[in-house]
């Protein structure tokens, strides 16, 4: 085995979708790579001997916020006991703020941003000419995501009965909220419809039934969010399972009608509120119409089976205790399901 792709998630249903996207778009180098997935609890000694008895050339990892500790560690002793193996890291938690980054120093490569495409091309130069960037951090050029490949084949039977199914009809966020590192995002990218529920309609063939969509804003463009929900409202006799997150002001009519076809237990929307507080909103560069954010809440838990649940952020800047019990309050009493507050984080 050439090139190893190695997650160390979360948990076990977890799935690191940003591994499958690497594979899947290696063109004739596919068939030289693995993915091979641990959790975080699991021992860097067991992980790294599971690594050195397949023998790889070069090993790629996804670092995140959860397990960029465990991920150094591997990289330390992996390249402990075999410095020849080429490390390449990427992930939102490199991608930003390398320079220093001991896990940076340890690993052969950074590629900062979506790697798709440039990783494909850094292997290439090595295994088929031997060449190796000169720079330890590669800037990613960003992906045509009408280009690309998409990951869906990826998933294995094992994956589709027993864990989460990632997936995604768009990327990039049009908001610049300061505590998120979409905020940094160039743009929003449509991938091809077609293609995509075609991925979909794969997957449910195999016998998927639960997707969790990982778009920043899925109902951003009406127009399309409308025929995403009509493919999957024609195969809810299914007993199908969505996961969405949405912008929480933007609920036109023509989407309103189709969601109040879904039957319960089918659709789940993570609402990202984060304060309900104007002052505190525009601090953060969070533009909400809080009088649309009441409309849509109330609409969701009055006419749908929707199970709503909204984040709520403690730590926000101008924010005090007082200000945050009333949000909490009022959203409490706009019939939420869940209110997930959440501490604000130092993101890379």
């Amino acid at each position: 085995m050439d090139i190893l792709l190695v997650g160390l998630n979360a948990s076990y249903q977890h799935t690191s979708f940003g591994l499958r996207y690497l594979k899947a778009n290696l063109a004739e180098l596919e068939s030289r790579c693995q993915i091979l997935e641990f959790t975080t609890e699991k021992d860097p000694r067991d992980i790294v001997e599971k690594i050195l008895t397949l023998r790889p050339r070069m090993v790629g990892f996804g670092v995140y916020i959860w397990n960029t500790r465990e991920v150094f560690d591997v990289i330390q002793l992996l390249k402990k006991i075999n410095p020849e193996i080429k490390i390449v890291i990427g992930g939102p938690e490199v991608s930003y703020e390398s320079i220093g980054q001991a896990i940076c120093e340890a690993a052969d490569l950074t590629i900062q941003g979506e790697a798709d495409s440039t990783f494909l091309k850094v292997c290439q130069n090595y295994f088929n000419d031997g060449l190796w960037p000169e720079n330890k951090i590669l800037k990613a050029e960003l992906p045509d995501v009408k280009t690309l490949k998409l990951p869906y084949s990826e998933y294995s039977d094992s994956d589709i009965a027993n864990r989460y199914i990632y997936v995604e009809a768009s990327r990039g966020c049009p908001y610049k909220c300061e505590y998120c590192l979409s905020s940094l995002d160039k743009s929003v990218r449509n991938f091809p419809l077609e293609a995509f529920l075609n991925g979909m309609r794969s997957l449910i063939d195999r016998g998927a039934r639960s997707f969790k969509f990982i778009d920043r804003t899925f109902n951003l463009s009406p127009s399309i969010s409308i025929q995403i929900l009509q493919f999957f409202l024609d195969h809810s006799d299914k007993g199908l399972f969505l996961h969405f997150e949405m912008v929480p002001d933007r609920l036109p009519e023509e989407l309103k009608n189709l969601i109040e076809k879904f039957p319960a237990g089918a659709l789940q929307f993570e609402i990202g509120v984060q304060t309900w507080n104007p002052t505190v909103a525009a601090l953060v560069s969070r533009k909400n119409d809080f009088q649309k954010v009441t409309e849509n809440l109330r609409y969701l838990a009055e006419k749908t089976h929707v199970h709503s649940h909204v984040d709520l952020i403690v730590g926000l800047p101008g924010e005090s205790v007082e200000s945050f019990a009333i949000g909490f309050n009022e959203l409490a009493k706009l019939g939420s399901h869940e209110i997930q507050v959440g501490l604000l984080k130092r993101l890379k």
